[in-house]
């Protein structure tokens, strides 16, 4: 594992400020380039202080949050951490180094076996405890606000204004567009067409957390076909997410036993990326009967213990993203 990072929120006030100077030529041009970057890149904060917010939504997120911190409050004697794993009652984290192939060929990924004492304790955050577009923070400055023992990056909702965004209980965007991935209170992860559904209802059936990027690479345990040819959006700038690149994704194992994979990339000698059915391989000899992919490139990163795991793009310098997915320590 690499060392913590000390620096987390240092990148994003200085991509705000070359964002806020960049604006400023930008708009004397106008047009196309100055909603581009109104729509892309200039933050929008839709609800402040998430925690506050979610804890307020009465039967949902509250209920859940005081359950969730009772359990961990009966099992902080029994935490145990060691550099690869953490086990807090039934709850597990296992986290593995893989490397194949040779010289450019080169693919490291890292795995990290996780086992729910109950599906919510897997939960969601994000960036600056805000929701909106274009807010950004590292996954490990997230994580550590809070308090997580292990995190992965999410599906980088703040980028578009589209999906269903449903998490720890609570309702934030309802515009059905792709494939969406579904965690349900019962320990069960499915993956279902947003178009066909509305978050209430999706809510209604028992679901605690969504993800909406994909597409799934899994079907019943076969890799997916036509995984290579998805878009996830049609605006510009991730129309396609093919060849061999870093990747994140999560797999299903049985209910409340998920694994994640993150896949170091671009960097040759070190990990080349592997491509969306070298993903859904990956996925398939773990053990996994459904997977899904979320966002990935310099976004895909893993946490544990106050450390990144993962090394993105070879510079073990992470990007901002807008999400993660996360379990507190005990």
């Amino acid at each position: 594992m690499t060392p913590p990072q000390t620096e987390h929120r240092k990148g994003g006030r200085t991509r705000r400020a070359v964002v806020s100077a960049v604006l400023a030529v930008t708009l004397s041009a106008g047009g196309a380039a100055a909603w581009a970057l109104d729509r892309f890149v200039i933050p929008h904060a839709q609800i402040t202080n998430v925690s506050e917010y979610e804890a307020s939504k009465s039967g949902t997120a509250a209920t859940n949050s005081t359950t969730a911190d009772a359990s961990s409050a009966d099992t902080t004697a029994s935490a145990v951490v060691t550099d690869t794993s953490y086990t807090s009652g039934d709850t597990g984290v296992t986290i593995s180094t893989v490397t194949t192939g040779s010289g450019d060929d080169t693919v490291t990924y890292y795995v990290a076996d996780v086992v729910l004492d109950d599906a919510t304790t897997l939960k969601s955050a994000f960036a600056e405890d805000t929701y909106g577009e274009n807010i950004t923070e590292t996954t490990s400055a997230i994580a550590e606000d809070h308090s997580a023992i292990f995190a992965v990056n999410g599906d980088y909702y703040g980028f578009r204004d589209t999906g269903i965004v449903i998490r720890n209980g609570v309702v934030y965007r309802d515009e059905g567009a792709r494939q969406g991935l579904a965690f349900y209170k019962d320990g069960s992860v499915k993956v279902y067409d947003e178009t066909t559904t509305t978050a209430d209802q999706l809510i209604a059936d028992g679901v605690w957390n969504t993800l909406s990027f994909g597409p799934s690479l899994l079907d019943n345990g076969q890799i997916a076909s036509g995984i290579e040819d998805v878009e996830v959006d049609t605006n510009f700038g991730n129309h396609s997410i093919q060849g061999e690149q870093p990747r994140t994704a999560v797999g299903v194992i049985d209910e409340n036993h998920l694994v994640f994979v993150v896949v170091d990339g671009r960097s040759p000698g070190y990990s080349a990326g592997v491509t969306m059915t070298g993903l859904a391989q990956i996925m398939k000899d773990l053990g996994a009967t459904t997977a899904y992919n979320i966002d990935g490139g310099g976004s895909s990163t893993m946490y544990f213990n106050g450390s990144l795991v993962n090394n993105p793009l070879g510079g073990n310098t992470e990007r901002g993203t807008s999400d993660i997915l996360y379990i507190a320590r005990s």
